[in-house]
């Protein structure tokens, strides 16, 4: 299976590339897979010329198969202005709509405090419902005051199964085809509810 973890850290080294890596080696710990890191601050210049002329360079577009053909993905990012970063959302904004539909997805975020955990309920989570992923129940926010103390990795191999699991559950549930499903009229869809008991009765 394939693992693919989206980094929205910028700096060198970053935290969130920190967090991102932590998460994926507990998810391979519990269920082996092969992981891909997608680094969007090497993308920054091709993602903006994607909005601009609705190409995507030769890098971009690599990683946007990647995240496409993923069996799970890991996405994590720094907090800027009590929310997800620019670069963040516009890397999913130039996404393909249907890319992630049905698709697990674990989601990160660090910041310098803990007043901004819940962008990741206010914020991420709403954010990959909307394109249709499969968010796991665990999320993982690490404040810098995080790092070296309790409760952090337990938040991550909590969140890190859940992942591990709902990959290996759907992948061997998917398909080998997607099937186009008969269009049946809301009529016929009554009348399949109606009761079959005569009349009266």
């Amino acid at each position: 299976m394939k693992l693919v973890v989206v980094s929205a850290g910028l700096s060198v080294p970053s935290s969130t590339r920190l967090l991102a890596d932590r998460l994926a080696a507990a998810v391979d710990r519990r269920t082996p897979v092969d992981i891909q890191v997608v680094e969007l601050r090497d993308l920054a210049v091709e993602i903006a010329h994607n909005f601009t002329n609705g190409f995507p360079g030769r890098t971009l577009a690599a990683a946007l198969d990647a995240v496409t053909e993923a069996d799970g993905l890991i996405v994590v990012t720094p907090v800027f202005s009590a929310s997800y970063s620019g670069l963040f959302k516009s890397f999913f904004d130039v996404l393909d709509k249907d890319a992630l539909a049905g698709k697990p997805v674990l989601i990160a975020a660090t910041g310098g405090s803990a007043r901004h955990s819940l962008v990741l309920e206010h914020a991420l989570r709403p954010l990959f419902a909307y394109l249709r992923a499969v968010v796991v129940p665990t999320a993982v926010y690490a404040a810098s005051e995080d790092w070296g103390a309790e409760g952090l990795p337990d938040r991550i191999d909590r969140a890190a199964g859940e992942l591990g699991a709902l990959m290996t559950g759907l992948s061997t549930a998917r398909p080998e085809k997607k099937q186009k499903q008969p269009v049946v009229p809301f009529a016929e869809q009554l009348a399949a509810l109606a009761p079959t008991s005569p009349s009266g009765v």
